[in-house]
């Protein structure tokens, strides 16, 4: 994957096919550490031990009707933060969700850039438009939130998945990103 966008798109599919129904990304950035976290929790049908194990190895997959029977997501993601001075960790329980976090080194020279965090959010948004999101994006005393749910109730009734909605949506992370995340350590 080019960027941790569509990484966030994938892992944020995955929760969303585990059952879930909020799905929470965030992206912080502490400069002093030289540090990207990425985390994305859910409160889908979680995992075990077992099942956290296999899903780091590419050649496995959860789903159980699938042409290809791998799944590269999650391997992919752990080995970008490797890759980049960082680490990977799952944390599951059966019944109670699933939280991934990876941590880069933000100034490494293999650190994929971010990519557009504001069309990712309106992907999920617009296809899965009965789901909650939450995105914050922490750095030095700055901090964006979008809470899906927050949206809806002050749209009163009109549909979070409008293209209109969508695209302020996106034109909004965006623009409050560019010139404190986006500009963090990227090449």
């Amino acid at each position: 994957m080019e960027d941790l966008s569509l990484h966030i798109l994938d892992i944020a599919e995955n929760s969303i096919d585990a059952g879930a129904s909020r799905v929470e990304i965030r992206i912080t950035v502490i400069v002093t550490d030289d540090r990207l976290t990425l985390t994305i929790s859910d409160n889908g049908k979680g995992m075990d031990a077992e099942t956290i194990e296999m899903v780091k190895d590419p050649f496995f997959s959860t789903k159980p009707v699938r042409k290809k029977k791998f799944g590269l997501g999650i391997p992919l993601l752990a080995q970008a933060a490797e890759e980049c001075n960082g680490a990977f960790l799952i944390e599951s329980h059966p019944g109670r969700g699933t939280v991934i976090t990876a941590a880069f080194q933000n100034s490494h020279i293999d650190r994929k850039p971010l990519g557009d965090i504001g069309a990712t959010m309106a992907v999920l948004i617009g296809g899965h438009p009965y789901m909650d999101f939450l995105l914050s994006c922490e750095r030095d005393g700055f901090s964006y939130k979008l809470d899906t749910s927050e949206l809806k109730k002050e749209l009163q009734g009109v549909p979070v998945n409008l293209p209109d909605v969508l695209k302020l949506i996106k034109e909004d992370i965006n623009s409050a990103l560019k010139g404190e995340i986006y500009n963090s350590g990227e090449a």
